[in-house]
């Protein structure tokens, strides 16, 4: 007789209002395999683990533990039938510390009035992070780490529970490729060890390397299923949007050689070494490396985000004094952070008015605002990044990833900015969704605009990129063109590639 499923899931149907968002969706994860799940931004990924967590009541369907009935009121209910989720937005408590995080509302206690137990907390603590071949201070608070690290530690936090079904929702959507590397590697293990892994990207790549089987969603309905054998780009994207597509563009240098922005000798604070590099006007200037290698401190830096510690920032030649966002800003410099939601969009306010953030004084008179003209402005970004939304009035927290991630290049567009710093553009982005920013960002050089992308997809990089710089350790460490842009050079170059003396550009 066959083994029960793991955790199945039947006819599991959810919707909110004014939007279906599971419509009859099956499902079926088996012990000692990986699934993966694929979709577009809406196409009901999200709504079903949420599902599976217990943090959403399905309106129809059954979900098994090992053939038994499940009902999941709560996280709780989750929880005690092991099943661990690891969401794409971290929870992490930034005040704590990488141990009290590991353990939180477990930490283990001795002697009879329940004294925590540091010592055993520090040999738990140090297991879960070797699991993921990760190297931290126990004491540091978690408000200290890299984006990439928190992402490795809820992983390690995830393990640590051992649960019988393992849920991962985007895990390396913050990571380099080394850090990749180690979770497929704790992947592969945990297969081995009978866990039931449920995996879900927007990575085809990553489908191809993990997943014995991956279940395509679209608009909220089972779409299709490929065994491994079946597994290949283009029909996993066929499946997942009905259409072929093509990524990236040929490089080529920019066609009349103006530099746009000249940065030299630039030392963000807390930084070890100083930067220099230009970017040519219509330019995609890459920049490449591991997390925590200081390509994110540069650009922040630039915007006025982070404080200048020295340096020389000019825009088309003219010198400028940046001390806040809001000098960057009258230079036409825009970031798109990292961090959309934390730093890129106010969740609470709509899609109106987050489109129109960073213009709206140029939109009333007076100091008043002008709803009609905001409306306008907006639908007209609306219209040019195909946001999805239910209307202009929607809140932003309740789009998608992809749709919040043109809310903030709609923001800088209707802006007028004219330098573009991309700081992870397509992290968390469907297939679908990513080429309608590569297209964008086409378009936005053909008219003379200037990008810098920080990319830790090494794929992304090449396509997108007319010119790499590898950063390392806080400093530029190579510079490539041509037919030096291989992904191995990437790689070589981040983990210890010899530095370039002088400028990088």
């Amino acid at each position: 007789m066959t083994a029960a499923p793991r955790l199945r899931a039947q006819g599991i149907w959810k919707a909110f209002p004014g939007v279906q968002a599971l419509q009859d969706v099956d499902l079926e994860l088996h012990a000692g395999t990986v699934v993966a799940l694929a979709g577009e931004n809406g196409a009901g990924k999200s709504t079903l683990i949420k599902i599976l967590a217990g943090l959403y009541a399905a309106d129809r369907g059954t979900i098994e533990i090992d053939g038994s009935p499940l009902e999941l009121r709560q996280v709780s209910d989750a929880t005690a039938a092991g099943i661990a989720v690891i969401h794409q937005e971290l929870e992490l408590a930034e005040n704590l510390s990488v141990a009290e995080n590991l353990f939180l509302g477990r930490l283990p206690t001795r002697g009879r009035f329940g004294l925590r137990d540091n010592s055993e907390l520090e040999r738990l603590s140090l297991t879960a992070l070797d699991r993921v071949d990760l190297d931290l201070d126990l004491q540091t608070p978690v408000a200290e780490l890299a984006l990439g690290h928190k992402q490795l530690l809820e992983i390690a936090r995830a393990l640590s529970q051992e649960a019988a079904v393992l849920i991962l929702d985007e895990p390396t959507s913050s990571l380099s490729a080394a850090e990749a590397q180690t979770l497929f590697s704790c992947l592969d293990e945990l297969r081995e060890d009978g866990l039931a892994v449920l995996y879900i990207t927007h990575r085809i790549d990553e489908i191809e390397r993990l997943a014995d089987r991956v279940e395509v969603l679209r608009d909220g309905r089972n779409a299709g299923s490929l065994e491994h054998h079946e597994i290949e780009r283009e029909t996993v994207i066929r499946i997942m949007v009905g259409r072929d597509l093509v990524s990236g563009h040929a490089p080529a240098a920019p066609a009349d050689g103006r530099i746009a922005l000249d940065v030299s000798d630039l030392r963000p604070a807390r930084a070890s070494s100083a930067v220099s590099f230009d970017l040519g006007r219509g330019e995609i200037l890459g920049f490449g490396g591991l997390v925590g290698s200081g390509r994110s401190a540069v650009v922040r830096a630039i915007f006025g985000l982070d404080p200048i510690e020295s340096g020389v920032v000019r825009v088309d030649g003219r010198t400028l004094a940046i001390h806040s966002p809001r000098d960057a800003i009258a230079a036409g410099i825009a970031l798109v952070p990292e961090d959309r939601k934390l730093e890129g969009l106010v969740l609470e306010l709509t899609a109106c008015d987050n489109l129109t953030l960073a213009h709206r004084s140029r939109l009333g008179r007076w100091g008043l605002r002008n709803r009609s003209r905001e409306l306008r402005s907006a639908a007209e970004q609306q219209r040019r990044l195909d946001i999805r939304a239910p209307d202009l009035d929607a809140e932003a927290a309740t789009l998608s990833g992809g749709n919040q991630q043109k809310l903030v290049v709609g923001k800088w567009l209707a802006a007028g900015g004219s330098i573009f710093l991309l700081d992870e553009p397509t992290r968390g982005v469907d297939v679908g969704a990513r080429q309608e920013i590569y297209a964008l960002l086409h378009e936005l050089t053909e008219q003379g605009a200037s990008i810098v992308m920080v990319s830790s997809d090494s794929e992304e990089l090449l396509a997108m990129s007319d010119r790499i710089l590898v950063f390392r350790e806080g400093a530029v460490v190579g510079e490539l063109t041509g037919e030096d842009r291989r992904e191995e050079s990437i790689l070589r170059l981040a983990l210890g590639g010899s530095s370039l003396n002088g400028r990088a550009a």
